[in-house]
C-alpha cells in the first residue's frame, strides 16, 4: 500500500498567518486520531494531506488511492443513494447488460466491477444503513445518514488512505458503533479528526496539535487510545507543576544568595570606610584595597544576578508549560424558575414529520431528547419552540426561551461579540456586557472582534454567551447537538456554564459522556411516530 507523508511542510494563509512550520509526518497503518483545541489547524492538516491545500514550503506525498470526507456533507436532494455512493452509472450499466440491452459503452462503464450492487449493499449494511434502497432519493435522509453515505462512498473505493473530519457528528450510538467497526475492519491508514471519546477509545494512536510560542502548530504522537493519551497528559501536567515548584524554590534560593552577598558587601564596605576614617589604612594601599574589593564585589554580584535571572527565566518557562485556565465562571440568577412552574406544555401535538407528543416541562427539569438518526428530534424541538408549524395541536411556552441550534447561527458575523450580546440584551450597558463576557474568556480586543473572524471554539463561546446573557434571561434553554465539533476544553466550558444555569434544559444529543455530565432527570425517546418518556 502507498503511504501518505509530509516532509518539512510549512503553511500560511493568504493573510500571512502561519499555521505549520517545518512539519513532517508519515501516516502509519491503522486508525490514527487527531485532536487539538478548536481553531488549532486540524481540518487544515487534513486538507493538506488530501491535496485540497498546497503547502507554502515542503512536499506532500499523496497516494493515488486516497479519499477525504470533510465535516460538512452536502448531498443534492434529487440524487439517489446510488448517486451518493458514486455507483449509479455502474448500476445502470449492470442492469442494462443483465437485461440484454448492454452496449460497448455499458461494458466500459462497468469494467470488472460485476459485484458493484452487492458491494454497495454490503457497505450500507456495515454502516447500519441496510434500510436504505439504492434508488431512494437522498432528500429524505437525515444529516447523520448523509454523513454515513459519504463515508460509505469512500469505503467502496477501498482507499489506501482514508481521511475523516468529525465523522460521528449527528450519529446515534448504533450508527457510531457501526462506523467504528467498519474502520477497525478496513485495511490501510485512516486519520480521523475527532473529539468523540468513544471513537478515540478505539484508535491505535493519537496525534495532538498544540500551539508553539511562535504561534505555529506542532503535532505530537502518543501511542495507544484515549486512556493512554490522557494518562500521558496528566503525567506531563504533574511534571510541569513540579517543575514550577522546583523553579520557584530555585528563584528564592538565588534571591537569598544575592541578598546575602549584597549585605556582606555592604558590611565590608562599611568596615573599610571605618578603617580609613581611623587612619589604620592610608594612601595608595587604601585605594588599592578598596578598588580590588569593589571589583571582586561587582564580579560576584554579577554572577549572583545572572543566576537569579536564569532562575526567573526557568520559572517563566515552567509556568508557560502549564495549560492556562480557560474556565467559564458565570452567575445566572435570572434564569431560575420556581419548582412547580409550568415552563412549556403541548396538547394534541403532531409535527410535520408525524410525531405525536403530549406533555409538559415543569420547573428546572433537565430533559434529554434521544432517538435514532432521522427520527425527528430537531423537528420536535423546533415545533415546541414555534419555529416550525405543527400539523395538529398546540404548544404554549410560558417563559423566555434560549435556543442554540446545531449551526450556531445565532451570531451576526458582521457585528462584534459585544454587539451580538447587546442586540439580545439592549437594556444592558456596554460595561455590564463586557464584565459578563470576561467570564466567557472574551476580554479586551477579543470582545471587540467581529464574530465572522472567530475560531470554532471562540464562535461557540460567543454563541453560548449571546443566548445565556439575553434579556429577559432564558428560563428554558434548548440545545441541539451542542458538543458537535467541540474540543475537550470547549466541552468542559459548556458543562461549567450549564452548572450555573438555573432554568429548564432540553438537550438533543447522542453524546453519552455529555449527558452524564449534565445529569438529566428525564428522557424523551423519539421514534418518528411518538415520544415516550422515562425517568432517570
Amino acid at each position: 500500500m502507498h503511504a501518505l507523508s509530509l516532509s518539512h511542510v510549512s503553511f500560511s494563509w493568504p493573510d500571512g498567518r502561519r499555521v505549520f512550520n517545518d512539519l513532517s509526518l508519515s501516516l502509519p497503518q491503522g486508525v490514527s486520531g487527531i485532536v487539538g483545541r478548536n481553531g488549532i489547524g486540524k481540518s487544515t492538516l487534513l486538507r493538506l494531506m488530501a491535496g485540497d491545500l498546497s503547502p507554502t514550503l515542503g512536499t506532500v506525498d499523496i497516494p493515488p488511492r486516497l479519499r477525504f470526507v470533510p465535516q460538512s456533507v452536502t448531498l443534492a436532494v434529487s440524487d439517489t443513494v446510488a448517486d451518493a455512493l458514486g455507483v449509479a452509472q455502474r448500476l445502470r450499466a449492470l442492469r442494462a447488460i443483465e437485461s440484454g440491452e448492454g452496449s460497448a459503452e455499458h461494458f466500459e462503464v462497468l469494467g470488472d466491477d460485476w459485484l458493484v450492487e452487492d458491494r454497495s449493499l454490503a457497505v450500507l449494511a456495515s454502516l447500519g444503513l441496510s434500510s436504505l434502497e439504492l434508488d431512494r432519493p437522498v432528500g429524505a435522509v437525515s444529516g447523520g445518514e448523509a454523513t454515513l453515505l459519504a463515508i460509505g462512498a469512500a469505503l467502496l473505493d477501498e482507499p489506501d488512505v482514508l481521511l475523516l473530519d468529525e465523522p460521528t457528528n449527528n450519529l446515534d450510538s448504533v450508527a457510531r458503533d457501526a462506523l467504528l467497526a467498519a474502520l477497525a475492519e478496513r485495511d490501510g491508514a485512516t486519520a480521523v479528526v475527532t473529539h468523540d471519546r468513544t471513537l478515540l477509545q478505539s484508535v491505535d494512536r493519537i496525534g495532538e496539535l498544540r500551539e508553539l510560542e511562535d504561534r505555529t502548530t506542532e503535532l505530537r504522537w502518543f501511542g495507544g487510545a484515549l486512556d493512554e493519551f490522557e494518562a500521558a497528559r496528566r503525567a506531563e501536567r504533574a511534571a510541569a507543576e513540579q517543575a514550577v515548584v522546583t523553579a520557584t524554590a530555585h528563584v528564592a534560593r538565588q534571591s537569598r544568595d544575592l541578598t546575602a552577598h549584597r549585605e556582606g558587601a555592604a558590611r565590608k564596605a562599611k568596615a573599610g570606610d571605618k578603617a580609613r576614617a581611623q587612619r589604620r589604612v592610608v594612601g595608595m594601599a587604601a585605594n588599592t584595597k578598596r578598588n580590588a574589593a569593589e571589583r571582586t564585589d561587582a564580579r560576584v554580584r554579577a554572577i549572583h544576578e545572572e543566576r537569579l535571572a536564569e532562575a526567573r527565566e526557568a520559572l517563566a518557562e515552567a509556568r508557560a508549560a502549564i495549560p492556562r485556565d480557560r474556565s467559564i465562571r458565570i452567575d445566572l440568577p435570572g434564569t431560575e424558575v420556581p419548582g412547580r412552574k409550568e415552563i412549556l406544555s403541548a396538547r394534541g401535538l403532531v409535527t410535520r414529520m408525524g410525531t405525536r407528543f403530549e406533555g409538559a416541562i415543569v420547573g428546572a427539569e433537565r430533559i434529554r431528547v434521544h432517538g435514532r438518526n432521522g427520527a425527528g428530534k430537531t423537528t420536535l424541538v423546533e415545533t415546541l419552540l414555534g419555529l416550525r408549524a405543527p400539523a395538529e395541536g398546540e404548544v404554549t411556552v410560558h417563559v423566555p426561551v434560549g435556543y442554540l441550534p446545531q449551526r450556531l447561527d445565532v451570531l451576526d458575523d458582521s457585528l462584534s461579540v459585544v454587539d451580538n450580546v447587546r442586540a439580545r440584551a439592549p437594556q444592558a450597558s456596554a460595561q455590564e456586557v463586557r464584565d459578563q463576557l470576561g467570564r466567557f474568556q472574551f476580554r479586551g480586543a477579543l470582545a471587540d472582534a467581529r464574530a465572522g473572524t472567530l475560531s470554532g471554539g471562540e464562535r461557540f463561546r460567543a454563541a453560548l454567551a449571546t443566548v445565556l446573557l439575553a434579556r429577559p434571561e432564558p428560563q428554558v434553554l434548548v440545545l441541539d447537538e451542542p458538543t458537535n465539533n467541540l474540543d475537550f476544553e470547549s466541552q468542559s466550558q459548556l458543562v461549567q456554564a450549564l452548572e450555573s444555569y438555573k432554568g429548564a434544559l432540553l438537550v438533543v444529543t447522542h453524546d453519552d459522556a455529555f449527558v452524564e455530565a449534565i445529569a438529566p432527570t428525564r428522557v424523551w425517546e423519539v421514534d418518528g411516530e411518538a415520544v415516550t418518556e422515562r425517568a432517570l
